[in-house]
């Protein structure tokens, strides 16, 4: 039996802008040949047979994180290949099949190294693990007033040249940058990644709601982390959030755990935003799957407490956050339908990535990117370009 040819039965199926009950998936050559209700099928003996008859399980288009550093002890900024094949393997457990690694404020030297390290690892990836689909740059060209937990020694004003040799290193493959566009150079470095095709995002910045306003003219188009490390709102400065709320050219992130921001600022951003417009993403950190304990990020020291990542001063320090979890919440925060949601943590990152022809849907001719989840949305089955990267024992 070719063991890349599997079928999928007795699904419902959450396809490309229908529910199919009772469906079938067929997968071959890691690519989604197939879809349909058992009606129309045929031809099931050449394939490896996952029959849920005898349970009640919906199929979803793996989850797709546009944001996040690391997980189960590792993280982008390691710079080694074990770093991401760690985090290529535990993120499908979560449903996660595929991720912008994230980089951090670093030294030049380190954000190089980490950056070519994710290249390399990109040109030797196999299917049956989450895929790394480009690089998101946060940092360094941010706010000091708004750094968070990157890095305020290696803290610097937008440098078009700088970035471009970044760039080059990593083959063209940084798809996202988050930066403070109101600091020295910043319109005119959002102007420019634009003109590469590069995702321009407002975050750890402290912009006013015109300075906003006028970086969407220069290209901006994406919120990094929304609420967390920006101007907030004020009736009479409505800030980096009043301007994403109102702006319908902006993307948002948001960390849907209810602690980085509150279940009720979670539900106005939907209300405010809708379901086109919003990506959950985790901007987890290593401490993710592990225990409470003594951590790093960036060079920082992190206390993992009850799950909640903090420097020592009690910033947060990036999420423990689960995207799987983060689905969960936005239908519990938000009130949003499960559609909704899945378009929150699958399709809106594909189509901003312009990836939607290979993901994001379950559709014929896609990557055979695929979730299985019981009738909790708790993860049986993942699979990553049609192989098995995760089954729930």
């Amino acid at each position: 039996m070719d063991r890349q040819k599997i079928l999928i039965k007795n699904t419902e199926i959450y396809a490309d802008n229908q529910k199919l009950h009772n469906g079938f998936i067929k997968i071959k050559d890691h690519i989604i040949e197939e879809i349909g209700t058992l009606d129309q099928l045929t031809a099931e003996e050449e394939y490896r047979v996952l029959d849920f008859s005898d349970k009640n399980v919906k199929a979803i288009p793996g989850l797709i994180d546009v944001h996040i550093h690391g997980a189960n002890g590792a993280d982008v900024m390691d710079g080694t290949k074990q770093a991401l094949r760690t985090m290529a393997n535990t993120l499908p457990k979560e449903g996660t099949t595929s991720f912008l690694a994230t980089t951090m404020t670093q030294s030049n030297d380190d954000i190089e190294h980490a950056i070519k390290n994710v290249v390399s690892y990109m040109d030797q990836q196999e299917p049956g693990a989450a895929e790394i689909i480009g690089i998101h740059l946060e940092g360094p060209f941010i706010n000091m007033k708004r750094k968070g937990a990157q890095s305020e020694a290696h803290i610097k004003e937008p440098d078009i040249s700088l970035f471009q040799k970044w760039h080059q290193l990593a083959h063209q493959q940084i798809k996202l940058v988050t930066l403070a566009p109101e600091v020295n150079g910043g319109m005119e470095f959002v102007q420019h990644l634009k003109s590469q095709g590069i995702i321009a995002s407002a975050g750890h910045t402290d912009a006013t709601a015109g300075e906003i306003k006028t970086a969407i003219k220069h290209g901006l188009s994406h919120i990094t982390h929304l609420y967390n490390q920006m101007r907030g709102f004020h009736h009479r400065e409505p800030g980096v959030v009043g301007a994403a709320w109102l702006q319908n050219e902006l993307m948002v992130e948001m960390i849907a755990d209810g602690v980085h921001s509150t279940p009720e600022a979670i539900q106005t951003a939907f209300k405010l935003k809708g379901k086109d417009r919003l990506l959950l993403i985790t901007d987890a950190m290593r401490a993710k799957c592990l225990h409470d304990g003594h951590y790093d990020l960036g060079g920082q020291k992190v206390n993992v407490v009850e799950q909640k990542a903090r420097l020592e001063d009690g910033t947060l320090a990036g999420s423990t956050l689960k995207l799987g979890d983060a689905l969960k919440n936005i239908i519990q925060f938000s009130g949003c339908t499960f559609e909704e949601a899945i378009a929150m943590t699958s399709a809106n990152a594909a189509k901003e990535l312009g990836m939607i022809n290979r993901k994001g849907t379950i559709a014929e001719k896609k990557d055979a990117d695929i979730v299985l989840l019981d009738d909790n949305n708790d993860i049986i089955l993942t699979l990553c370009r049609g192989e098995i990267a995760y089954e729930r024992m």
